[in-house]
């Protein structure tokens, strides 16, 4: 397998701090785009569709794949279903109304909205859809977040998937990270093709026959290979050696995603593409397909996550650019639920709240009388449901922490609502259940 080299001493750049020096944010409106900037990147929008057409950074015009067309670079989408149709419809969500939500020097918010009318039938998804992004003063990179709601007495629906994806071009980001451990060149998008490419047993599978890249002879390439547990995907992306940069998506929370903790995820794979999932059914099925019936009433915020782009001098190890990556996502979870996105939907710290306890174990083939800790265990918060519904529950948020040695636990930043709670232990069969329904309130 092509890996990137090991870490060596190197220079990034720019460098951080020094905020108050850099200019305000600045966002200018056209009839057919909506340009954000700040002194280190540009994030160019279309209007009203809110797709994401271009990102200038380092000297760089446009990092986004310049050869797709203008909606097929970065853009949220859905998959869904009316009722009685088994064939998800798959949909790239374009914004039909754009609003600035705020604008100061420190920080702009725009937002890209969609909303289904009784005339459309079933023609479009019975949702309204509101696109964020953020740029804020001094930050090297974008937030996007969406909230999606289905008003009561709209009409039936299932959901397949939703996600937000980048298209970056080909021509330069030819290394993928995703772990310490899972990092490597990358196959082109024309490897996969005959004659370079023979498909294997699923279209996703391929030989490569013929790569561009001699090294990658004999490999098969296939995006599932990247997959990832909700619990370890925190940050993946890719990196470009000429300039030398990275792109990367940082998901500083998972109580958006979800099927809990161990439900697995695709990542980046070659394109080079770049995702982040809220929702999927892969590896699961129809279980994790929510269905809306009967008028339900449903609304969720999906996000915020963050696009971070990073930089460093020519010739260093593009491996220095995964490692401040993985600094810089460590840094957005500590300031995670963040205090500056805008929607009344997102909860701040101030509006949540949070739980503690402690779990033990009583197993009379190791101890007959005397309880043992619940060292390691997983203890989460989900809707309402049976023990182990949490991996099927697909509607609301999940809460989730691993307990200490000695069984405690504490869980924060949950959102107010009714939950239960839930936890498994590692090295003990079957799922528990605490009997009482949990009210969490702000504060």
């Amino acid at each position: 397998m092509a890996k990137l080299r090991s870490l060596v001493p190197c220079c990034l750049c720019p460098p951080r701090g020094a905020v108050d020096a850099m200019d305000g944010v600045k966002v200018e409106v056209s009839s057919r785009y909506v340009v954000i900037k700040n002194d280190i990147l540009e994030l160019t929008l279309s209007n009203p569709d809110g797709i994401v057409t271009g990102v200038r950074y380092n000297g760089v015009d446009n990092l986004m794949e310049v050869l797709n067309r203008e909606d097929n670079r970065g853009y949220w989408d859905i998959v869904w279903n009316p009722p009685g149709q088994r064939t998800g419809i798959f949909d790239v969500i374009k914004g039909t109304e754009f609003r600035i939500i705020h604008h100061d020097d420190n920080q702009a918010e725009v937002s890209f909205t969609r909303s289904w009318d009784p005339s459309q039938g079933g023609k479009a998804v019975p949702l309204i859809m509101d696109k964020r992004f953020i740029v804020l003063r001094g930050s090297s990179g974008f937030y996007t977040y969406g909230i999606y709601e289905h008003k009561e007495g709209w009409p039936d629906f299932g959901l397949g998937e939703t996600r937000v994806a980048f298209k970056l071009r080909k021509d330069k980001f030819h290394c993928m990270a995703m772990a310490d451990d899972r990092q490597r060149v990358m196959p082109m998008p024309e490897d996969r093709l005959p004659p370079r490419g023979q498909q294997l047993a699923y279209p996703e599978a391929v030989l490569l026959v013929d790569p561009t890249n001699p090294q990658l002879r004999g490999e098969v390439d296939d995006k599932y290979q990247y997959s990832c547990e909700n619990q370890y995907n925190n940050v993946h992306g890719w990196i470009s050696s000429d300039p030398s940069i990275g792109f990367w998506q940082i998901t500083p929370s998972d109580e958006f995603r979800t099927g809990g903790p161990l439900k697995q995820n695709l990542t980046s794979h070659v394109g080079p593409t770049m995702l982040a999932i809220f929702l999927s059914s892969h590896y699961a099925g129809e279980d994790l397909s929510p269905k809306f019936t009967n008028g339900e009433y449903w609304k969720k915020v999906h996000g915020p996550v963050f696009m971070y782009l990073n930089s460093s001098q020519d010739g260093c190890d593009p491996s220095l650019l995964w490692e401040d990556a993985k600094v810089q996502m460590v840094m957005e979870k500590s300031i995670w639920p963040y205090d500056f996105a805008l929607s009344e939907d997102f909860q701040k710290i101030e509006q949540r709240g949070c739980i503690s306890g402690r779990l033990l174990v009583r197993d009379r083939y190791i101890k007959d009388d005397e309880d043992l800790y619940a060292t390691s265990a997983y203890v989460g918060l989900a809707l309402p449901g049976e023990a182990g519904s949490w991996q099927r529950e697909c509607k609301g948020y999940q809460f989730w922490c691993r307990a200490d040695a000695d069984g405690s636990f504490y869980i924060k930043n949950i959102v107010a609502g009714n939950y239960n709670l839930y936890a498994w232990v590692p090295g003990f069969i079957g799922d528990y259940k605490f009997d009482t329904p949990l009210t969490i309130s702000s504060g």
